[in-house]
């Protein structure tokens, strides 16, 4: 795969006490780099609250094992015997050890913190335990010490030998308060606001930004959880997080930490993330029969579509079933994670977030969570009306599982009255908000149903205040129209496709794609396409071939695909485009060049062949694509050049297909810029 490792964040995984191993170095390199390593260990800053003792004490404990090690340096005359060496070796791996969980203590949640605390404790005592045997066998009358050195050296000794691990009242005490609120929560009692603020006071989770960083790490710790019940709890704190988050800190202004669905097409997305039909970064590949990976919604339309071949290879499919391909969706996890873009899967049943079955806890939290923000945005007076709706958008886009929950409290209707505001702010959390709904299976026929919510969204569509608006609008119609019946009912509307190619043409580039995306998706049914052809349709393709060449020369085959006589007289003119395409583009895009090519020819006659044929060294581009294509690219290419071949010997003046001739003239004369198609049957077409 052409993906840099540069691209994935270090892994935040633990490291096991097996995987320190001894270093064999001599006994000056080895006493510096325990010297090193206790500087290093010195210098971390105490664990503030939970298990503030150990990690004071082991940073006491490596600041007076310093001075001793300064000590044995400060003697070059004396040699060390075999087991001293042997004791300083494994002196290394247990302060590297020490070091390793005071930062995994610092670094990570609080709250798994909190809830692990009594085996943390165990840790850190087991650690002080093999510092104490280690310092009990070392020979230490003949490391040649001073004598304050070596007193030193005896009451850190004594200071290692504890009987037992140490457990803080108050942090336990703290620890069974938060696991009593999960309880609460999952017999449906709601915490207390008084109780839920000491708890996170005295974790030092004071407003809403650390509530967000703790968020994030909970979450980087629910992969590191290797069992089902683990990462369960994990989720349940997660939520309970959340909900403290909106409870007692009110919510959300923009976070610059956030970043929308819309802005990934700003990224350099890998192109083995992309789905080879929407050219989207896939949320749930899956593996075909001929062994191809799609986005499971993008190839589910595909089939549902009509379609039994593969979209690649054009291969009849031998079966349907879809393979889950566990280890990209791994990868593109890991990619999102660096880049800091929620990666999540709309998932049919809620009771699964990114493959974890929540419990009670969890999915209660969530309802909360849910329920307190449209209560609040039923109650909210016009000023904070804009922070409560932009945290709704943040809740669907980042926890999945909460959509169904936020629908069912009745935030569509409520959300729908924002998408006319005149605050251009409002307007795009609200139709984003929509859009990360849509997502949930189950919320696309409430959207659907609810008065005025398919109507609103195509208003912002056609007059939305910014391109972010029309953009995320363009998504939310995409998103929809994953159900048959719901793209033909949209298509119908002139109003959702006249919006559509003029977010499609005047857009900036995310926008662009959010439009060429469900244009793509809608062009896939017959009787949508004529209207996008009535609509101009080739002309905005034609637009955009420079600047978008795959999605555009996308959209294109299948238009001249679906849309017969009508749609390739049309396509006339951008021949010559599609055979700039064929020689500059990316092997994705002159597969799709190719394709409509191949259509165009057979079906629209020696006219169409003949303006291929007259551009310049068309023949060796196609030698080119033959060689160095795609699979399906290379296999179309061998037909355009037997078409121009057969075409070229005057053996068949329809290009190949056997069908009646197309004469393609233009009236422009008349003051008409449209062509005219006259087919051999007499009949004429106005495109």
């Amino acid at each position: 795969m052409a993906v840099s490792p540069h691209s994935f964040p270090p892994r935040k995984r633990r490291p096991s006490a097996a995987a320190f191993v001894s270093p064999k170095l001599s006994a000056p390199i080895l006493l510096e780099s325990l010297l090193s390593l206790c500087h290093e260990i010195s210098a971390i800053k105490p664990l503030q609250f939970i298990l503030k003792r150990y990690s004071i004490s082991m940073i006491r404990k490596s600041r007076l094992l310093h001075i001793f090690l300064q000590d044995l340096r400060r003697n070059p005359t004396v040699l060390l015997s075999a087991s001293a060496l042997l004791c300083l070796e494994e002196m290394y791996i247990v302060l590297q050890r020490i070091k390793t969980l005071i930062e995994d203590c610092s670094n990570g949640s609080k709250m798994w913190l909190l809830t692990q605390n009594q085996s943390i404790a165990n840790n850190f005592h087991e650690l002080t335990l093999d510092l104490s045997t280690l310092l009990d066998i070392f020979p230490v009358k003949d490391a040649g010490l001073t004598e304050d050195v070596e007193e030193l050296f005896f009451l850190l000794r004594n200071q290692c030998s504890e009987s037992a691990a140490f457990l803080d009242p108050r942090d336990e005490d703290l620890r069974l308060s938060v696991m009593n609120t999960i309880d609460r929560i999952k017999d449906e009692i709601v915490p207390d606001c008084a109780e839920l603020s000491e708890i996170f006071s005295m974790i030092d989770i004071r407003d809403s930004s650390s509530c967000r960083e703790e968020i994030e790490n909970l979450e980087d710790e629910v992969q590191n959880q290797t069992d089902e019940k683990s990462r369960s709890d994990m989720i349940a704190l997660i939520g309970l997080v959340r909900y403290a988050k909106c409870v007692l800190y009110g919510a959300s202004t923009a976070e610059s930490g956030f970043r929308r669905s819309d802005s990934i097409s700003d990224l350099p997305v890998p192109a083995d993330f992309k789905c080879p039909i929407n050219l989207d970064l896939m949320q749930d590949p899956v593996v075909v029969a001929t062994g191809h990976t799609y986005d499971r919604a993008a190839i589910t339309l595909w089939i549902e579509s009509g379609h039994n071949t593969c979209p690649k290879t054009g291969q009849t499919l031998a079966h349907t079933n879809l393979i889950p391909n566990r280890g990209l969706k791994n990868l593109i996890a890991m990619w999102c994670r660096q880049e800091r873009i929620p990666f999540d899967v709309a998932e049919s049943n809620k009771e699964r977030v990114n493959g974890v079955t929540l419990n009670k806890a969890a999915l209660e939290a969530m309802r909360m969570t849910a329920s307190f923000l449209v209560k609040k945005l039923a109650t909210s007076a016009d000023s904070s009306v804009n922070d409560v709706v932009y945290e709704l958008r943040v809740l669907a886009k980042t926890d999945p599982g909460s959509r169904g929950f936020i629908a069912q409290a009745g935030a569509v209707p409520l959300l729908i009255r924002y998408l006319n505001s005149d605050n251009p702010t409002l307007q795009v959390n609200a139709v984003t908000t929509v859009l990360n709904l849509s997502i949930f299976e189950a919320n696309k026929s409430l959207i659907m149903e609810t008065d005025g919510a398919l109507i609103g969204v195509i208003e912002v569509l056609r007059s939305g205040a910014t391109w972010e608006a029309k953009g995320n609008a363009a998504a939310t119609i995409f998103s929809l129209s994953s159900i048959h019946s719901y793209r033909r009912r949209m298509g119908r509307k002139s109003r959702v496709i006249r919006g559509l190619l003029d977010l499609a043409k005047n857009g900036p580039i995310n926008s662009k794609r959010d439009a060429l995306v469900t244009i793509l998706t809608l062009a896939n049914d017959r009787e949508i396409v004529g209207r996008l052809i009535e609509g101009g349709v080739m002309e905005a393709v034609s637009h955009l071939m420079n600047s978008l060449p795959e999605e555009a020369v996308t959209i294109l085959e299948v238009v001249v695909r679906k849309g017969g006589f009508v749609a390739i007289a049309s396509g006339f003119y951008v021949i010559k485009k599609l055979g700039s395409v064929l020689r500059e583009g990316s092997d994705r895009a002159r597969e799709s060049a190719a394709a409509a090519l191949v259509t165009m020819c057979r079906q629209g006659g020696s006219e169409m062949v003949a303006e291929l044929a007259s551009i310049a060294g068309i023949e060796r581009v196609i030698w080119e694509l033959m060689g160095s294509g795609t699979a399906r690219g290379r296999r179309k290419a061998a037909s355009l050049l037997r078409i121009l071949r057969r075409w070229s010997a005057g053996l068949d003046g329809n290009g190949g297909a056997g069908v009646e001739s197309m004469t393609i003239t233009s009236s422009r004369m008349g003051g008409d810029s449209n062509p005219i198609v006259s087919s051999s049957r007499g009949a004429i077409v106005h495109v």
